[in-house]
């Protein structure tokens, strides 16, 4: 979810549901610590809980970085070993991990010495052509050794040659039953399904059989799904409409607005709130043709949620 999931997402999102853990976009260990802390891991204090995920190889400096993540407030820190994006190869991080479970253990026992918030792993089931139970169980064996207990499995394999991140999302096929029976040969871990999730009544089967469902694309591309968590999988007495969540965010938009922030920054992960509904149309196209005009405020907004609205009526 990189260049997706910033801060003003999430933030958005948070108007949605109360109750889903948010992440951030994957940040590397050296970003963490040597650059600009507050515009790369920098929050608001709604969007609690919050995990932070980070990128790197290195023990000595992902514990650093957890250790700076603790400091900002993150609830959880998760070791990504699951992107599979050209630019983290030649870092020798994410999907590539998932060849060196030794040196993921070897990562997780530095990041645990050095926070007390739960440290996480995220990985696929394998890369190329390795054989996926055998890599799978092997590396989530080695790693709740060093001491993570949750792994998100993102039931695919990635292929690091000939596909592209996209299509890393989409072509490999995926592979529910064999995260099944990792997770009834591991009862004792907490183990998260990932990848091609898009409806509440998956969410609800699946939860049937894993410890919690992650939303990635579903959630961005369409976030009025994420108005349905609340109610669907926390019991909560009503979902949260999606003209409401936007009334909610109005305050947190005109604040980021007097700090010098682009209307546009923020309004840019609204633009599928509104799919499949009367109006959708309408407010997509006030949305990024008016939002991005410089001094855009919120009366964009208000003319864009006054078009949905008032279509609703109309239908």
């Amino acid at each position: 979810m990189m260049d997706w999931t910033d801060r003003h997402c999430r933030a958005f999102h948070r108007t949605l549901t109360k109750r889903a853990l948010l992440w951030t976009e994957m940040v590397t260990a050296d970003a963490v610590i040597h650059g600009a802390r507050e515009r790369l891991i920098g929050f608001s204090r709604v969007e609690h809980p919050l995990v932070l995920q980070l990128g790197g190889s290195e023990p000595r400096k992902l514990a650093e970085a957890a250790r700076i993540a603790e400091g900002f407030g993150y609830d959880e820190v998760n070791l990504n070993c699951g992107c599979p994006s050209e630019r983290v190869q030649s870092g020798a991080f994410g999907a590539c991990l998932m060849a060196e479970p030794d040196l993921v253990a070897d990562c997780v026992t530095a990041m645990a010495a050095a926070v007390s918030i739960p440290v996480t792993v995220k990985n696929r089931i394998a890369i190329d052509d390795m054989p996926a139970r055998e890599t799978l169980f092997t590396f989530v064996d080695k790693v709740s050794a060093a001491g993570c207990s949750v792994f998100t499995v993102h039931a695919r394999k990635a292929w690091l040659k000939g596909l592209s991140p996209k299509e890393n999302r989409e072509v490999p096929p995926l592979d529910y039953a064999l995260v099944t029976d990792l997770k009834a040969a591991r009862p004792d871990l907490t183990i998260i399904l990932n990848g091609g999730i898009t409806t509440m009544d998956q969410c609800k089967e699946h939860l049937t059989i894993f410890d919690g469902v992650m939303l990635g694309r579903a959630a961005y591309q369409t976030p009025g799904f994420l108005g349905q968590v609340d109610a669907g999988l926390f019991g909560e007495e009503e979902a949260i409409a999606a003209g409401d969540a936007v009334r909610a965010y109005e305050p947190y938009i005109a604040a980021r607005l007097a700090e010098g922030t682009s209307l546009h920054a923020m309004t840019r992960h609204m633009l599928g709130l509104f799919a499949g509904q009367p109006g959708a149309r309408q407010w997509r196209r006030i949305l990024s043709e008016q939002g991005v005009n410089k001094g855009a405020g919120l009366d964009v907004v208000h003319a864009a949620l006054g078009a949905v609205e008032g279509a609703a009526l109309v239908g």
